[in-house]
């Protein structure tokens, strides 16, 4: 055999040997689309960054049991909490961008980039946004022993306290601290922060006393204040609440439109998720929000169900980033 046979032999072998892996690999070469077409084939998770038994993990428990029957499949929440919902920012966003890890985000996402000097993700670049899900007031929350009963009265009690007051949080930076320390510096008011690790254990110190106040999602001390143990003195909206019809907002009661405040969530996946994964979790949490027996739920226990577009989502972020960067600068409310 010639040597130019030899080396048109090899050449063929070497190209047969290439078709047939190509062959071999078509079917994940096609998976993709396939998978999105398919979209879900399993269990989907979903991050919520905060512990269980929040008002995030409540709200979200509550939507992926209807967002999931929407699409054909089971989800399971995973709650990652840390440096106040950085931890679990940063899991999503290193999740594959294939639509089975889904990220119920909240308020600190929009809080991180004014309170960390490295939070671990950029919201903007390294999340797809869904949809805004709900949006829950704050309440002005007083051990009972406080001696007032409205705005008016605990603003003039915290003077007389000369700076002698404690309140809580759920963490340095997070959305509860933040919400402390723009009160106090629209009233010209002085109190000592106690940063919690969740809101759970500083709920328990409010009630035996320890610290006086807190803005809590009405969600999470309902029970609380129904049994008479905390008192309620304002809620953070541009409007009373059905929960608490008699108490007032700080709006009406100091004229702060500034304390117009709400622990809203939406839904989001890592950047890069095909777009027709994203529109299947669009419809169907469209749908999910739209269901008597979700929004029943979210409202009766504090929520403001929102719902709306990508766009609508990404708008309201930056919009809320801004203006949080701005408070941040203000009152001096960093986590580090």
């Amino acid at each position: 055999m010639t040597l130019s046979k030899r080396h048109s032999i090899t050449c063929l072998r070497s190209l047969a040997r290439q078709f047939v892996g190509l062959v071999a690999l078509a079917p994940f070469m096609l998976a993709p689309a396939v998978a999105a077409d398919d979209y879900p084939t399993r269990p989907v998770r979903m991050i919520v960054a905060f512990a269980p038994g929040g008002s995030a993990d409540i709200n979200a428990r509550i939507v992926a049991q209807k967002l999931g029957a929407e699409l054909g499949s089971s989800i399971v929440i995973e709650n990652k909490g840390g440096a106040g919902g950085n931890l679990g920012a940063v899991e999503a966003k290193k999740s594959a961008p294939d639509g089975y890890s889904i990220f119920y985000a909240t308020s600190a996402v929009a809080l991180a980039p004014a309170v960390y000097a490295n939070p671990g993700f950029q919201a903007e670049k390294d999340f797809t946004p869904i949809s805004l899900t709900a949006t829950i007031p704050l309440v002005l929350v007083v051990n009972k022993s406080v001696p007032a009963n409205n705005p008016a009265e605990f603003v003039a009690w915290l003077k007389q306290q000369d700076g002698k007051v404690n309140y809580g949080s759920s963490g340095r930076g997070a959305l509860l601290h933040l919400a402390g320390a723009l009160f106090l510096n629209e009233t010209k008011t002085q109190a000592t922060h106690v940063a919690y690790r969740g809101s759970a254990p500083a709920i328990t110190d409010m009630l035996g006393g320890s610290i006086q106040f807190m803005f809590l999602p009405i969600n999470e001390i309902s029970s609380h204040l129904d049994s008479g143990a905390l008192k309620a003195i304002a809620v953070t909206h541009s409007q009373r609440i059905p929960q608490l019809p008699s108490v007032p907002t700080m709006r009406e009661a100091l004229g702060l439109t500034t304390m117009d405040i709400g622990a809203w969530q939406g839904l989001l996946v890592p950047a890069g998720t095909p777009k027709d994964v994203t529109q299947k979790l669009s419809q169907a949490l469209e749908r999910t929000l739209k269901a008597p027996e979700v929004k029943s739920r979210l409202v009766e226990l504090g929520s403001i169900v929102l719902g709306g577009t990508d766009k609508d989502y990404a708008d309201y972020m930056q919009a809320e980033a801004a203006r949080w960067a701005k408070i941040v600068h203000e009152t001096g409310a960093k986590a580090e």
